[in-house]
């Protein structure tokens, strides 16, 4: 998570990319949520030294609880205090940006040698997809590391690592209809020498002998440490820890390191909730058969 988010700026001159607010929460919460909700309780963020913030989300304020206890503000209480307990939560910190490759490594210390998941701090799974539980179920099942991959229009393949898939493993004929095999990856391909149009989305569950080929693994393309070398390398390895897996996913995915996906991820999510959605959806619709007047008031008449 050591980018430094210079599409948003200026909003992330002094505030991490990953603190932008989602409706109420800071995008990196829904992250933290996923992991949580697919069961596993430890997590570690991969940090900088511009993002304390991130790791203050993830504490407590014993200061702001006192102030909301002493008005009675429960509501809001909880919602501070949800952040906390989500998950036990550590950091380490990338010193320079080198590549995701390099801020898994990072982790080592901490990982051990279980196998792990990486959910990229852009990348928002929506809450009604179980797609990281999806994918700690086929690595117990195969072994090995598993990818997410998602079906892009060919020619935005170069905007993501892309998957080649074994002979006879085509998307509608997997082993388990979701699950298909990888023989090999490349990081952002020219439309016309890519393998598939199946782009490698950020969740990742991965056996702890990435680890030893990310040590041996050089600067790829744009001088950095790419995992999707490593996950080529153990995608021909066979025996312990070899061999990569991808599950098909067809669900709603954010990306909120989009501007324009943003602004949808914000909208759509809202649109979704309960205290929201009956206020904000008949206001959508009205301005939308309004071609978008911006004359339009952005409340109800008061009657």
């Amino acid at each position: 998570m050591a980018g430094l988010g210079t599409r948003f700026l200026p909003a992330t001159k002094a505030t991490p990319k990953e603190m932008l607010p989602v409706v109420d929460k800071p995008a990196i919460q829904y992250v933290v949520e996923e992991a949580a909700g697919a069961g596993l309780s430890d997590v570690l963020l991969v940090t900088s030294r511009s993002k304390k913030a991130i790791e203050d989300h993830f504490d407590r304020n014993p200061e702001l609880e006192s102030a909301l206890e002493a008005k009675g503000d429960d509501a809001r209480m909880e919602a501070t205090r949800a952040s906390d307990r989500l998950a036990d939560v550590h950091s380490v910190r990338q010193g320079e940006a080198k590549g995701l490759g390099h801020a898994v490594l990072c982790g080592k210390g901490h990982v051990g040698d279980e196998p792990f998941a990486v959910l990229l701090g852009d990348d928002l799974i929506d809450e009604r997809d179980h797609l990281l539980a999806r994918m700690v179920d086929v690595q117990e099942q195969h072994g090995g590391s598993v990818v997410a991959l998602l079906e892009v229009p060919r020619d935005q393949v170069d905007l993501y690592g892309c998957a080649e898939l074994a002979p006879g493993s085509a998307v509608d004929q997997g082993e388990e209809g979701d699950v298909v095999t990888i023989t090999g990856m490349v990081e952002k391909p020219d439309p016309a020498d890519a393998p598939s149009n199946l782009a490698i989305i950020g969740r990742y569950v991965l056996d702890p002998s990435v680890f030893e080929v990310l040590e041996d693994t050089p600067p790829g393309k744009g001088g950095e440490i790419q995992l999707t070398d490593a996950l080529q390398t153990l995608a021909g390895r066979e025996g312990p820890g070899g061999g990569v897996r991808g599950v098909v996913f067809r669900g709603r995915r954010y990306d909120t390191g989009d501007k324009v996906e943003y602004l949808k991820a914000v909208i759509r999510l809202a649109s979704a909730r309960a205290d929201l959605g009956p206020d904000l959806q008949p206001w959508l619709k009205e301005w939308v058969e309004s071609g978008f007047d911006d004359s339009m008031p952005t409340h109800a008449p008061v009657e």
